[in-house]
């Protein structure tokens, strides 16, 4: 039926969408939707355990720990992501072996897809350390003192006090950064990954069909971006605590 509605539309009116009604562009470009889904869910898992690792060293007694998260969050911070996957993707991985591929052929250790996850989720984690720190900076001084009077250590007065309310308070700054890692990952096509618009790309230079690709990839990634959001509602319904507010 949709299939059948959109073949019309191509043949009376030239609106060639034709993801709706040819089987193998559809294919092509739901593996494009399953790629960029699967880069955005590790990446955003990835760079907030990396936000976590660092704002819990930063706030630590060793130096050299300190100096370490400052420098990882100014060198992600302060440079284009799209130098970052590049960088990974040209310069490191060329240090790395090769493996096997099982055909008597070579491939390389880690793939387009894997180097994209690790740019992307160093260059979320290095904004989620800073939004980390903002939101444990604003737990109230009393509240730690209290919760230390009680004989907390320093990991129990993280994971049971300050972590749960520093989590509220930074929710809002976490969705914009997340919502950008989403948008962000467009920039996997400049090495080939086969991601969302790399598939469009490849569907319209065949179809001739850019208008019509433009508008399902706009509207796709407005789709994608809404899911997070509706996550991240519930999740800051889930943890807002009565009494309060920030």
């Amino acid at each position: 039926m949709i299939a059948s509605y959109f073949q019309w539309l191509n043949d009376t009116h030239g609106l060639n969408f034709s993801v709706f009604y040819d089987a193998f562009d559809r294919s092509r470009f739901l593996t494009g939707l399953w790629t960029t889904t699967y880069i955005c869910v590790v990446s955003i898992i990835a760079s907030m355990v990396l936000g976590l690792i660092g704002v819990w060293l930063a706030g630590g007694d060793s130096r050299l720990g300190r100096l370490v998260v400052r420098g990882y969050v100014q060198f992600f911070r302060n440079t284009p992501p799209l130098v970052q996957l590049s960088f990974f993707y040209f310069a490191v991985a060329g240090l790395l072996p090769t493996v096997s591929d099982g055909s008597g052929g070579q491939s390389p250790l880690v793939s387009g897809t894997g180097w994209a996850i690790i740019a992307f989720s160093l260059f979320a984690g290095a904004f989620n350390v800073e939004i980390f720190r903002a939101g444990i900076e604003a737990v109230p001084s009393t509240t730690v003192e209290a919760a230390e009077s009680l004989g907390y250590t320093r990991l129990q007065l993280y994971l049971h006090v300050v972590l749960p309310l520093a989590f509220r308070i930074c929710l809002p700054a976490l969705n914009n950064n997340l919502i950008n890692l989403v948008k962000t990952t467009t920039l996997a096509y400049a090495i080939g990954v086969p991601e969302l618009l790399y598939a469009a790309s490849q569907i319209w230079s065949e179809m001739f069909n850019v208008r019509e690709m433009m508008n399902v990839l706009l509207v796709t990634y407005v789709a994608l971006v809404a899911v997070l959001v509706w996550i991240m509602g519930r999740w800051e319904k889930a943890m807002r605590i009565p009494g309060y507010s920030t």
